[in-house]
C-alpha cells in the first residue's frame, strides 16, 4: 500500500509514494474506519435535527445509484461516463437531467476541460512543455491517438486514455464540436497567460474567473443553442453564470488553497485583501479574525454583483431539463455564499451546505418560481448576518436588496414553500426519523453480513 499526495483544480499536482509497514497499514485502515464512523454520526445528527431531510436524501441516494448503473456499453462512452463519476460525482448526477445528445456533448465538454485543467495544475511539468500543450490542446481533441502523461490517480487515467474522449468527441455533430473546440482554445490560452500573471486587481480577478469558468458558461450556452432547444444568450450573462460559481468556490476554498504545498497559489485579488492585511496568509491566524471577517465579507459582496445576470439567464431558459441543470448549481452557490458570509470557519476548515439541504435543492428545484424563492430566502438570511459596522455593509445591503427586488417583482414569492427560511432544528418528528435511520443501519448491517451466494458459487 502507498500514500499519495494529490492536488486538484486550481492546485499543484504532486505524487509521492512510499512503502508502509503492516502495522501502519492497519492503523490507516482503522483511521479511515473511524473517519467514516464520525462522518456517519454527523450525518445522523443532521437528520435527527432536520428529519424532513430524510426523504430528499433517500431520493438523492437512489438517483446516484441509478446514474451509476446507466453507463453506456460502448468502450469510449463507457469510459467517458464512468470517468465523469470519478472526477465529479455531483456533476455526473446533475448532467442526467439532460437529453441524450446534449448530455453526451456536455459530458465530453466537461472531460476535455478537466483534462486541460490537469495539464495546467501539474507543477511537475516544465513551463516550456506545459504552455505549448495548453495552447494546442484544442487541436489534440481531434486526434484519437493522442494522450499525455501527467496528473495523478483518476486524472492520470483520464490523460493516459484520453483517446476515448477524443473518439467520443469525434462522434458529436459538427456544431457541438465547433463549440467545444472554440472554448478549449480560449481557455487554454487564458491558462497559459495566468501561469505568469498574478491576480492583483479586481479586473485580473474577473479575467481569471472568465478563463476558468466564464468560458464554461459561454460554451454551455453554445451547446444549448446547437441542440436547438435554447436561444443563443448574450455573452455577458453567460459569463456571469460561470463567474458566480467560480468566485463562490474561490471564497470557500481559501484554507485549502493557502495551505497548498510546496507553494500556495491564491486567487483572492490583492486589491481587496490588501485593505485588511499585508499578507493574505495572515488572515487564517486567530489574532487577525476581525480583519479576516471584513475581507471575507468584501469578497462575498463582490460575488453578489453577478446574481442579477444569473437570474436573467435562468428566467429565459425554455427547456425544463436544461433549466434544472443550470439552476441547481446556482442555488447551491448562493446558499454557500450565505453560509460563508461573516463566518470565520472559512479560515479554519471546510464550509459547505448541509447534505440534506443540498438534497432538497436538487429535489425541489423545478421552476423559475423555485429559483426566485431560494434566492430570496438565502439573500434574506445573508442580510440578517450583516453587521452595520462592517466597512462594506452598505454595499452588501444594496446588492442584497437589488436581488430581493427582482425576486419580488416575479410575483411568485407568495406561492413558495420555503425550505430555507426558518430551517432550524426541528425535534417534533425526530423520534420517527431516528427510528427510520436505525432501521436503515440495521438493514445495511444485515446486508453486509449476509452470505454472498454469487461469490460462493464462483469460488
Amino acid at each position: 500500500m502507498q500514500y499519495y499526495e494529490v492536488r486538484t483544480f486550481k492546485q499543484t499536482t504532486i505524487v509521492t509514494a512510499c512503502p508502509i509497514t503492516k502495522k501502519e497499514e492497519n492503523f490507516e485502515i482503522s483511521f479511515f474506519r473511524s473517519a467514516n464512523l464520525i462522518d456517519t454520526m454527523r450525518g445522523l445528527k443532521e437528520v435527527f435535527e432536520h428529519p424532513d431531510d430524510l426523504y430528499p436524501l433517500l431520493k438523492l441516494r437512489m438517483a446516484t445509484k441509478q446514474a451509476e448503473t446507466q453507463i453506456p456499453t460502448e468502450a469510449h462512452w463507457g469510459f467517458c461516463y464512468s470517468m465523469l463519476q470519478k472526477v465529479s460525482r455531483s456533476f455526473a448526477l446533475v448532467i442526467q437531467q439532460l437529453g441524450t445528445d446534449l448530455r453526451d456533448a456536455v459530458c465530453v465538454f466537461y472531460l476535455v476541460l478537466r483534462a486541460l485543467d490537469t495539464v495546467e495544475d501539474d507543477t511537475s511539468l516544465d513551463t516550456m512543455v506545459k504552455i505549448p500543450i495548453l495552447m494546442e490542446f484544442h487541436r489534440h481533441i481531434y486526434d484519437p491517438d493522442w494522450h499525455f502523461e501527467c496528473g495523478t490517480q483518476d486524472y492520470k487515467v483520464l490523460m493516459d486514455q484520453f483517446c476515448y474522449v477524443s473518439t467520443a468527441f469525434l462522434e458529436l455533430n459538427d456544431s457541438f464540436q465547433e463549440a467545444i473546440e472554440d472554448i478549449t482554445m480560449k481557455m487554454g490560452a487564458g491558462m497559459a497567460k495566468f501561469i505568469f500573471k498574478e491576480v492583483d486587481t479586481i479586473k485580473d480577478y474577473d479575467e481569471y474567473c472568465h478563463y476558468a469558468a466564464g468560458l464554461v458558461g459561454l460554451g454551455l450556452s453554445k451547446l444549448f443553442h446547437a441542440s436547438g432547444k435554447e436561444i443563443l444568450f448574450p455573452e455577458s450573462i453567460s459569463n456571469s453564470m460561470g463567474l458566480f460559481l467560480q468566485k463562490t468556490n474561490i471564497i470557500r476554498d481559501y484554507l485549502e488553497d493557502i495551505n497548498e504545498t510546496p507553494k500556495s497559489r491564491m486567487f483572492w485579488p490583492r486589491q481587496i485583501w490588501s485593505k485588511y492585511t499585508n499578507n493574505l496568509e495572515d488572515l487564517k491566524h486567530k489574532e487577525n479574525s476581525q480583519k479576516a471577517i471584513e475581507c471575507l465579507n468584501d469578497m462575498v459582496t463582490n460575488a453578489l454583483v453577478h446574481i442579477e445576470d444569473c437570474l436573467k439567464y435562468m428566467s429565459k431558459l425554455r427547456d425544463p431539463s436544461i433549466f434544472k441543470f443550470c439552476a441547481i448549481p446556482q442555488i447551491m452557490a448562493i446558499g454557500t455564499l450565505t453560509l460563508c458570509y461573516n463566518n470565520i470557519q472559512v479560515y479554519r476548515g471546510v464550509v459547505k451546505l448541509r447534505r440534506g439541504l443540498t438534497a432538497k435543492i436538487i429535489d425541489r428545484t423545478k421552476s423559475m418560481a423555485d429559483v426566485y424563492g431560494a434566492f430570496f430566502d438565502f439573500s434574506s438570511l445573508l442580510r440578517s448576518k450583516v453587521n452595520l459596522k462592517d466597512p462594506n455593509a452598505h454595499t452588501t445591503i444594496n446588492r442584497v436588496e437589488a436581488i430581493q427586488k427582482i425576486c419580488r417583482r416575479s410575483g411568485t414569492l407568495d406561492k413558495r414553500k420555503s425550505y430555507i427560511a426558518g430551517d432550524g432544528p426541528s425535534y417534533a418528528p425526530a423520534l420517527i426519523a431516528f427510528l427510520i435511520v436505525l432501521l436503515a443501519i440495521l438493514y445495511v448491517y444485515l446486508s453486509a453480513n449476509r452470505p454472498n451466494k454469487i461469490s460462493d458459487m464462483v469460488q
